[in-house]
């Protein structure tokens, strides 16, 4: 549920976070394609000694890829230097379409045992509609960014419906840290206002991918297993969210 996310971490950084992120207990790595660091990443966990069944690695398919799914992918597998992977998104829709052919290869892939499970990245609900139209099988996950500005219950209820799990990235981009709100509630559980951020997302069941190159905030973010937010505190950070702002 709360992993390492690794955009813009690039060369021997890259690799040293993932190392860092996995001695200190992470058991979840992000990567993609796109961000150009696989090899980095891959050898990161090779340096940290944990078993490969022990660590959960997503990658994902640049849009501009699709038609070469198979050859994308074991690229992918190269640079990491493993077997599979255990989740494969399609970054971003595909000249902007839901691109139901490439779909069906990320099935067949994942039924060939490259991938463990299969998603997509960005994605509306109606594009998600339209691959389960044309193969009947949805994604296991839609990774899209996330935080208290962007808190959508519609959309996490309408995922729920469909059985698509939601992973956010990017949790403070969008957030001011310094909102009374957050620091108030950080104040009475005696941590960060990006530790309730966080947790926020764990209460909501959205996997989170916080990203770091340094070990003390790389620590941190991992840091929130330790409290709880209540159902007040939660829905306080709910009305943070632009919607809301919008309502009132």
């Amino acid at each position: 549920m709360l992993g390492l996310g690794t955009w813009k971490a690039e060369g021997d950084e890259a690799g040293r976070a993932v190392t860092t992120a996995l001695e200190l207990g992470y058991r979840h790595v992000d990567t993609a394609t796109m961000y150009g660091n696989e090899d980095e990443v891959g050898r990161g966990i090779v340096r940290a000694g944990v078993d490969r069944a022990d660590v959960f690695v997503t990658t994902k398919l640049p849009p501009e890829r699709a038609g070469r799914e198979r050859e994308t992918l074991e690229t992918s597998l190269r640079l990491l230097d493993m077997p599979y992977v255990d989740l494969w998104l399609v970054h971003w829709p595909p000249d902007r379409r839901a691109a139901p052919a490439t779909w069906a290869r990320f099935i067949e892939l994942r039924d060939q045992g490259l991938t463990r499970a299969i998603g997509v990245s960005n994605y509306s609900v109606a594009q998600i509609d339209e691959l389960v139209a044309a193969t009947g099988e949805a994604p296991a996950i839609n990774q899209v960014p996330w935080s208290p500005g962007d808190f959508d219950a519609d959309l996490l209820a309408t995922h729920a419906e469909r059985g698509v799990a939601v992973e956010g990235y990017s949790p403070f981009r969008r957030t001011d840290l310094a909102d009374p709100v957050l620091a108030e509630i950080a104040a009475s559980h005696g941590v960060s206002a990006a530790q309730v951020v966080l947790r926020w997302h764990l209460e909501h069941d959205v996997v989170v991918i916080p990203k770091s190159t340094n070990r003390e905030r790389i620590g941190a973010n991992l840091d929130v297993l330790g409290f709880t937010l209540s159902p007040d505190e939660v829905a306080r950070i709910d009305g943070l969210s632009t919607k809301a702002a919008t309502a009132r």
